[in-house]
């Protein structure tokens, strides 16, 4: 190369973590003319590439195929399920983030992205030093993700005790589990499971399973878990566990003691920012996260912060639009900036939970009087043939946009595209209802509703 060391050096944007949040602000930037310095100390696709969302929907996918053989018969085809080969299962599942790994590769080597592999640390709020080579940034983004949590004096081991990454790789299915945490992970891990023959048992401290989602969706889920034989314990805290040869033995509030060969530890997802130099360079965090305006920038000017490290929903599609929205901001677009509320959120257990927008309960204390709408899926013709119950809610400002969508059923989470764009583009049921909907697909039921909620009822099933 004929540049010389230092020139090599300098960037329009430096950024710290490959991950959804810092691999779409790269390629975003590197398509609008900025020269781009991505540093990641693991793989490019972070958390959610190798051991979040694409390894566990493949799991997912996997046990619904088991569900499939084991259910052939009340569909009239004589299935039946031999077993689970985990190590069949995980080839399959490393396959798709194989492909996916090296399409990412491709795309950022053929944007002409400078990945830098190591330990990134900031040391100025210009200045991203790795392995003792400090890079500098006119612009920096902090996108160093998230971590899965436990709780204070649960040690992890890995064996007995384990987090969502160490699930992934288990070279079996386990006999019997213990799920802590009934939110988006502990529920979709349990399904799973209870797919691939494992006994479950989830223990939440809230009072219902998915507590963050709309309570219609908690309780409907319960009650399909229910008929899964899925046990659950809600409003019940975590007390200890005590590891022995063959397992665990979980004890929980009221001194019930529940034994398993494993205990999946899925509380949550903290940031990863401690001793990476934030603090050091201004940048102010609380309780961990970054704090940030409604542009992304930090309380450092030139230094922006994306994904499972800014305050709200930890999903990979926030922090991939968050890091296009920064690299537009940083090019001088004027993007407009992101409604936490319009982003959907999808939980892939079985039945599925999809939702957008605000739950009838934040429409209640938002807006006050409300209109709610439940739409049974037992009058949707495809739904019948999935054999899937549940229902799609509409929640509406009372005689303004529909403020809220939330969906459970098998599929559902293929409904959320239309969802997000009723919400985001504050659609009155009036606007949706002449829209065709293709018979006969699911789809139609969030058409079917938005006809009922705006008074052209067809079939209506309370």
């Amino acid at each position: 190369m004929t540049n010389t060391a230092a020139s090599t050096q300098t960037y329009d944007l430096v950024i710290l973590g490959g991950g959804s949040g810092g691999y779409a602000a790269a390629l975003r930037a590197a398509v609008l003319g900025l020269s781009v310095a991505l540093v990641e100390k693991d793989k490019l696709g972070g958390t959610c590439l190798h051991r979040g969302c694409i390894p566990t929907k493949a799991l997912l996918h996997a046990a619904e195929v088991a569900d499939s053989a084991r259910e052939g018969e009340q569909f009239g085809v004589r299935t039946t399920l031999e077993g689970v080969d985990m190590g069949g299962v995980n080839k399959y599942k490393d396959g798709v983030v194989d492909r996916l790994y090296k399409g990412l590769q491709g795309q950022i080597k053929s944007r002409g992205i400078t990945v830098i592999e190591g330990e990134g640390r900031l040391t100025s709020p210009t200045t991203v030093e790795v392995a003792g080579t400090t890079y500098t940034g006119k612009n920096v983004i902090l996108a160093s993700g998230s971590y899965s949590k436990s709780l204070p004096g649960l040690e992890l081991d890995g064996q007995r005790i384990i987090a969502s990454e160490q699930a992934l790789t288990l070279d079996r299915v386990p006999e019997s589990a213990v799920v802590l945490g009934g939110g988006v992970i502990g529920v979709e891990f349990a399904s799973a499971w209870t797919s691939f023959g494992t006994k479950v048992t989830i223990v939440e401290a809230l009072p219902r399973l998915v507590p963050s989602e709309d309570e219609d969706c908690g309780k409907t889920l319960e009650r399909a878990f229910r008929k899964r034989k899925i046990a659950f314990r809600t409003g019940t805290p975590f007390e200890s566990v005590e590891v022995g040869e063959n397992g665990v033995k979980v004890t929980v509030a009221g001194g019930d003691v529940i034994e398993a060969e494993v205990l999946l530890v899925a509380v949550g997802r903290g940031p990863n920012t401690s001793g990476l130099g934030y603090e050091e360079a201004g940048v102010a965090l609380d309780r961990g996260f970054v704090t940030v305006d409604e542009n992304l920038r930090t309380s450092v000017p030139g230094v922006y912060a994306v994904g499972d490290i800014v305050p709200g929903l930890q999903l990979a599609h926030r922090g991939f639009q968050q890091g296009i929205f920064v690299a537009e901001h940083i090019a001088g677009l004027n993007p407009t900036p992101i409604d936490e509320d319009g982003i959907p959120r999808v939980t892939y257990s079985e039945p599925e939970v999809a939702s957008v927008g605000l739950t009838e309960e934040q429409a209640r204390a938002k807006y006050g009087e409300v209109e709610i709408l439940n739409y049974n899926l037992g009058g949707n013709g495809k739904s019948q043939i999935l054999k899937t119950q549940g229902f799609v809610k509409l929640v509406r400002a009372k005689d303004g946009a529909v403020v809220g969508l939330h969906m459970v059923g098998s599929r559902v989470g293929e409904l959320i595209g239309e969802a997000q764009l009723i919400y985001n583009w504050e659609a009155f049921p009036a606007d949706v209802a002449p829209l065709v909907h293709a018979h006969p697909t699911q789809n139609e039921a969030l058409g079917e509703a938005h006809l009922a909620l705006a008074g052209k009822p067809l079939h209506f099933h309370e």
